[in-house]
């Protein structure tokens, strides 16, 4: 029923135009807060990263809310409102004057941003559980796809000028927000709709109904290792690379885009297959452990053409985003599908704060003292820690909130 509903296409489509948009005005940013904030490099760079932190800070108190509302009053508007706010925004940071309207339009994109949670919560509403793992790698293929062609598109555009990028985002989202309006159906029915509630509109409120279960706390704690871990490859992998093997520009921007290709592959082509084969649970500690052994491999090689043998090792830990969204989402009913992927979309905001902090202190600690891996190190013993978790205390006992459908 999944592949065949309508309402798939059109929302893997509008996590693929988020992403997209994201990663399209990254080769221009440089460009543009130097000439907005009449800046030098050094100080564009720092100015970047508060931008980042801007658009995730943001993200993570709306996600919840998002999700919330979804669960109200359905996917269908809340994803359209999203995406028309998106066009809209991007449009605005096209003609931004100054860096504070920079700042304004990051902000309002980390709201818009947010549409992870409703979109997620659309394949759960028309899947049944045990096949919603497989379907969550779409989303994980769109985002890998958009990670791809996103820095892609922004480069080429480029070339007309710093503004181009951002009027292409702002198109498509407005191309993709008025196909919702027209062809967009309803996911969620009238009797699984529940009334809002702002105890629940935030990261903690969006986890609640998931606490009846015992296994709740140690899942989402491991997910939170996992993700800190995973972002030391945004956070670190250019000025590593850079460090460790003298990559120039071109180069980490090849291998930026054979990552997100691998990814990508593994999530549309080996997800269904691998989980349907192994089950939720087993899956999870495959992605796990593969991610693990990357990060700690990283941290002792010595040529580039062993990074890129690692990438096709290390595409199975795309497995665990599937793995462990499906888990989750048995523990939650349909009613609050949207609150939970709410939720999981803040703890994301929450390692897009944090992580590169930890990380690229680490990497700098690292390059002083020698050993440039020490980045990798860091994710790879916080990868291990999730993977202890979830072998220790979830696997084989995570329950669900119907006992009769079984976790694998």
């Amino acid at each position: 029923m999944t592949l065949t509903h309508r309402a798939v296409p059109i929302v893997l489509a509008a996590v693929l135009i988020d992403t997209i948009g994201f990663g399209i005005v990254i080769p221009i940013l440089p460009q543009l807060i130097t000439d907005l904030g009449k800046v030098d490099l050094d100080q564009a760079t720092r100015i970047s990263g508060y931008l980042l932190g801007v658009y995730a800070l943001t993200q993570f108190f709306a996600g919840p809310v998002i999700g919330n509302l979804s669960d109200r009053y359905g996917r269908r508007p809340v994803l359209i409102a999203s995406m028309l706010t998106f066009a809209a925004d991007y449009a605005l940071m096209a003609f931004a004057p100054t860096l504070a309207w920079l700042f304004l339009g990051r902000a309002i994109a980390g709201v818009a941003g947010a549409i992870y949670g409703p979109a997620s919560a659309v394949l759960a509403d028309v899947t049944p559980a045990e096949g919603r793992a497989k379907v969550f790698g779409y989303i994980g293929a769109a985002f890998g796809i958009g990670f791809i062609i996103g820095p892609a598109i922004g480069g080429l555009l480029s070339g007309l000028g710093p503004r181009a990028p951002f009027m292409a985002a702002a198109a498509l989202g407005l191309i993709n927000g008025v196909t919702m309006i027209f062809l967009m159906p309803e996911s969620l029915s009238a009797e699984n709709r529940r009334p809002f509630d702002w105890r629940s509109a935030n990261v903690v409120g969006a986890f609640r109904p998931l606490f009846k279960s015992g296994e709740a706390g140690p899942l989402l704690l491991a997910w939170l290792f996992w993700l800190l871990a995973s972002n030391v490859y945004p956070a670190t992998w250019s000025f590593w690379a850079a460090a460790r093997f003298g990559w120039d520009s071109a180069a980490i921007g090849w291998s930026l885009a054979f990552v997100g290709l691998v990814m990508a592959s593994v999530q549309m082509f080996l997800t269904g297959p691998i989980i349907a084969r192994l089950g939720e649970r087993r899956s999870a500690v495959v992605g796990l452990g593969s991610g693990m052994g990357a990060f700690l491999a990283y941290t002792v090689i010595t040529a580039g053409w062993q990074a890129y043998a690692i990438f096709l090792i290390s595409g199975l830990s795309a497995l665990v985003f599937p793995a462990m969204n499906g888990l989750l989402s048995r523990l939650a009913d349909a009613s609050h599908q949207g609150a939970l992927q709410g939720g999981i979309g803040s703890m994301g905001s929450v390692a897009a704060i944090i992580a590169p902090l930890m990380l690229t202190q680490a990497l700098a600690n690292g390059v002083e003292a020698g050993f440039p891996g020490a980045a990798f190190l860091l994710a790879g013993i916080l990868a291990a820690l999730a993977l202890l978790i979830v072998v220790w205390k979830v696997l084989g006992r995570v329950r669900t909130v119907s006992s009769d459908i079984p976790v694998d």
